[in-house]
């Protein structure tokens, strides 16, 4: 069914009026809507925005400001594949500095994997991860929008930029072997006969997850344009932007982004971490000890947290994961993944992987 373009929803959750999204992320729909011959300025007066602040991609608005906007464009469209639409208009730009990031990656397989570390440049609209299955990977995206008619939009608008920001821009070619969307299909069939024609695959709607579902030997095709030094420089560039966005953020939980970055192959010392954030040792201690925490007790949730994500969304052997996340030896990890989940890994990509393939793919 399609859901109704004049339906109203005022409730908007803590989330909405917390988190944010870059005026990057904003352009697309502006695009589109220009594209629709919309009086963009009268439509959103009432919003009182600040004057050129849909203007400058350097700006962030909150998530509830965007649900406003992105409602009100769905809205007075008229079309019912509004989102699906939008797609057609992505830009590298739309992304701020992760765009460009993924344009320097060596292979579809980073590119992903840098997606849930720096999508929060773009915005907390939601989150990605991805799950390797045997001849094939779901790229899945969850949702943290509040308004009904928004994030189905938004959904469509997202997998469907995916796709051709990876054919466009990346040049991978190849088709997504399937999509999957959490929502109902439309209820028209020339509706439903329009994502097939942008896909060139199966889509299938009242799905578990929402996603892009790609054959893994996609995943090693060079990106050619790629170039490694470039990437480097924007990707200290991302660091920056993430840690001035984390700047609101309790001291444990900076701590916590900082080492998901540096985290890998050894542990960094609370020194390191104190001087990057320009304080001394025992003024870390300090306030993380006022947040009842303490830098041993921050660093065993991160490694908890990257473990769980590990084991369910990658191929990687366990040894390699112990690696990666600073153990010394594997036992020791072995032992930690235990006492976290009462699990054996092995058990947990086990579990994971049939709730996955539960959903018949």
């Amino acid at each position: 069914m399609i859901i109704d373009v004049n339906q109203t929803d005022n409730c908007e959750s803590s989330t909405a009026q917390t988190s944010s999204a870059s005026i990057a992320a904003v352009r697309q729909y502006l695009q589109m809507a220009k594209r629709c011959e919309l009086d963009v300025g009268a439509l959103l007066a009432p919003l009182a925005l600040e004057p050129d602040l849909l203007t400058d991609n350097t700006r962030r608005i909150s998530l509830a400001q965007f649900e406003d906007i992105v409602s009100i464009l769905i809205k007075a469209s008229n079309d019912p594949l509004f989102g699906l639409h939008t797609s057609e208009h992505i830009e590298p730009a739309f992304y701020s500095v992760q765009g460009y990031v993924s344009l320097n990656c060596a292979t579809l397989k980073e590119v992903m994997s840098m997606i849930p570390i720096y999508e929060k440049i773009v915005g907390d609209m939601g989150v990605s991860d991805f799950s390797y299955k045997p001849g094939h990977t779901l790229l899945r995206w969850q949702s943290q929008l509040s308004h009904p008619l928004v994030q189905r939009h938004v959904r469509e608008n997202i997998i469907s930029s995916w796709f051709r920001f990876t054919q466009y821009f990346l040049k991978v070619e190849q088709q997504p072997t399937a999509v999957w969307f959490e929502h109902e299909a439309p209820s028209r069939p020339e509706l439903v006969e329009q994502y097939t024609e942008i896909f060139g695959c199966p889509v299938e709607f009242s799905r578990p997850y929402t996603g892009l579902w790609i054959n893994n030997e996609n995943l090693d095709i060079r990106i050619q344009q790629a170039d490694e030094k470039l990437l480097h420089v924007l990707l200290d560039h991302a660091t920056q932007q993430l840690n001035e966005l984390e700047k609101g953020l309790t001291l444990s939980e900076q701590i916590k982004s900082m080492l998901r970055l540096m985290l890998n192959q050894q542990i960094p010392s609370s020194e390191l971490i104190a001087d990057k954030l320009g304080i001394s040792v025992r003024t870390l201690q300090r306030k993380l000890n006022d947040e009842n925490t303490s830098y041993k007790e921050v660093l065993n949730e991160l490694r908890q947290e990257l473990a769980l994500h590990y084991v369910k969304n990658s191929t990687l052997n366990f040894d390699v994961i112990a690696v990666k996340l600073g153990f010394g030896e594997p036992r020791s990890f072995y032992r930690s993944f235990k006492k976290w989940t009462g699990k054996t890994a092995s058990q947990y990509r086990q579990e994971s992987s049939s709730d996955i393939n539960s959903g018949n793919r």
